[in-house]
């Protein structure tokens, strides 16, 4: 009796997604070893990850950081490993219908990753192959597996006769399956071993980095900066709590030791090129700086007080002849890119007004995680990060504002943007359940190079109390800041409002954060619960 054709074709649709997920995971292991071999960056998930974040429309952007956080990176990864998966299923069920077709889709989508890497700053030709590699590998397990899948008995068939010849069954199937994956999984680890190799000399540099001790060190945080009241976080921010906003889908890790820095452009009459020792052969200072991502919502957890140590720009750029359009000067942006292209656009005039601008190696009083750009990145206090803090800094070139737009710029970013007046409750956290009586309101209030001068507090739009401020650290930090309310039994809406040094009140105007920072007073909704 012959099969039903509707078994037949269930085995054949099965074997077929199979087929095609195995091939995917064989195409993407010799992608990423043959990435690891030479730039990581141009792995196809980096590289497609890269160009998704690079088209996808700043609404969306700033809608994933809100929801995602800082694991943003990981759920773009994840997705596009799930949309791939997808992708693989259907090319494998294309492929037991119609093979050659099967295998164009596959080389097609190795060029489409060719393209994304190609497409990525500071690419060459070579990044293409990493994508076409695993196209390539991919087209013939699929082919092989397909191949095999046709030559399967359907059930009850005889084993012997010339029908079946060069025929397999399920079992065979199955170890050729499993033999692909093992040796998927073997350059998959070949990969990450040479990946590991790769960024191990990175590592050890860093390790045998020793932060030169600072020609003006930082006074010690002064009494009273940090409150330590409960639910409020320490007046510095612990490396590992710091926030991190960037593009970087993997984190460069940069050799120390060859690591080179170029400083010329528009206006520059001594050009240089610098390494790390050449560079802290200057003075080094330390600062204590707060940090602000432009993409922070009012409230949000974007901004971080840190202690930096390093080499003041304003003096490099000096050195190299550069003068401020204030004195003269024909340049007035300075483009700042990173190891992986990313561009970064500052004002000269805001570098070289005499702030604490540096080229930092040290962050509380530890060598820069390579997250946060080891071995040497920008800090600029007053203006937001993505006009001021390069990481994994390369190259340092003067121009103008109307000859370069930088990254972010390209994709509806204000060109300057100065930090904006913002004032967060850090506790209670929103839709706390109190109990009556004595609650200590706490949080922090940032203008960095302008400094917070007052803190108010207001219960359901009452009138504005005075916040008792922690002591200041100088103007480039923030300030913490506690409010004893008596809570009263029922639903109350606590709001903030700060005042900065110039004596300018936070406006209660609520605005998005594009193009240039968000706006508003930061309101927290608690619950108090009756007496008894």
């Amino acid at each position: 009796m012959e099969a039903h054709p509707s078994r037949e074709a269930r085995p054949r649709r099965t074997t077929g997604a199979v087929s095609g997920i195995v091939a995917a995971v064989a195409g993407l292991a010799s992608a990423q070893l043959a990435a690891a071999a030479g730039r990581p960056e141009a792995s196809p998930v980096t590289a497609v990850g890269g160009a998704v974040v690079d088209l996808t429309p700043v609404a969306v952007r700033e809608w994933a950081i809100r929801l995602f956080g800082t694991s943003d990176k990981l759920v773009l990864s994840l997705g596009i490993l799930a949309v791939l998966a997808a992708i693989a299923v259907g090319t494998g069920l294309l492929a037991v219908r119609h093979l050659p077709a099967a295998l164009a889709v596959t080389g097609g989508f190795g060029l489409v990753g060719a393209l994304a890497a190609l497409s990525r700053p500071e690419a060459s030709w070579r990044d293409a192959l990493p994508s076409l590699v695993g196209a390539l590998v991919s087209a013939g397990v699929l082919y092989l597996l397909v191949t095999a899948a046709g030559r399967i008995r359907p059930a009850g068939a005889a084993r012997g006769g010339a029908d079946g010849a060069g025929s397999m069954d399920r079992r065979r199937f199955g170890r050729l399956v499993v033999a692909v994956l093992a040796a998927s999984a073997g350059v998959g680890l070949g990969a990450r071993r040479l990946g590991a190799h790769g960024s191990a000399d990175a590592t050890a540099s860093r390790d045998r980095f020793r932060l030169p001790r600072p020609t003006v060190p930082a006074p010690p945080v002064p009494a009273g900066a940090d409150l330590r009241v409960p639910g409020l976080g320490p007046f510095l921010t612990p490396n590992q709590d710091f926030y991190r906003v960037d593009t970087a889908l993997v984190v460069p890790r940069v050799d120390a030791d060859t690591w080179r820095l170029r400083v010329h452009g528009e206006g520059v009459t001594r050009p240089l090129e610098l390494d790390l020792r050449q560079l802290l052969a200057r003075p080094v200072v330390e600062h204590d700086i707060t940090l602000t991502c432009v993409s922070n919502e009012v409230g949000g957890p974007y901004a971080g007080n840190a202690r930096w140590l390093g080499v003041r720009l304003g003096d490099l750029l000096r050195e190299a002849g550069v003068r401020p359009p204030s004195q003269g000067g024909t340049a007035d942006q300075l483009v700042a890119r990173s190891v992986d292209g990313m561009t970064i656009g500052t004002p000269v005039e805001a570098v070289m007004d005499g702030r604490a601008a540096l080229l930092a190696v040290g962050m509380n009083g530890r060598p820069l995680p390579f997250a946060h750009g080891f071995p040497v990145r920008m800090v600029v206090p007053g203006l937001y990060g993505y006009v001021s803090a390069c990481k994994w800094l390369a190259e340092l070139r003067l121009t103008t504002f109307t000859a370069y737009d930088a990254y972010w710029v390209r994709r509806s970013w204000a060109q300057q943007a100065r930090i904006k007046t913002q004032a967060r409750i850090d506790t209670p956290r929103p839709y706390a359940d109190l109990s009556p009586g004595p609650v200590a309101v706490a949080g922090v209030a940032w203008a960095q190079h302008r400094g917070i001068e007052r803190v108010q507090v207001r219960v359901d739009g009452g009138a504005w109390q005075e916040a008792r401020l922690g002591t200041a650290d100088g103007v480039d930090t923030w300030r913490q800041w506690v409010w004893p309310w008596r809570a009263t039994p029922g639903r109350h809406t606590l709001e903030v409002r700060a005042t900065d040094g110039t004596g300018t009140v936070q406006t209660g105007v609520r605005t998005g954060t594009v193009p240039d920072g968000a706006t508003g007073w930061h309101a927290v909704d608690v619950n108090v619960r009756a007496l008894g």
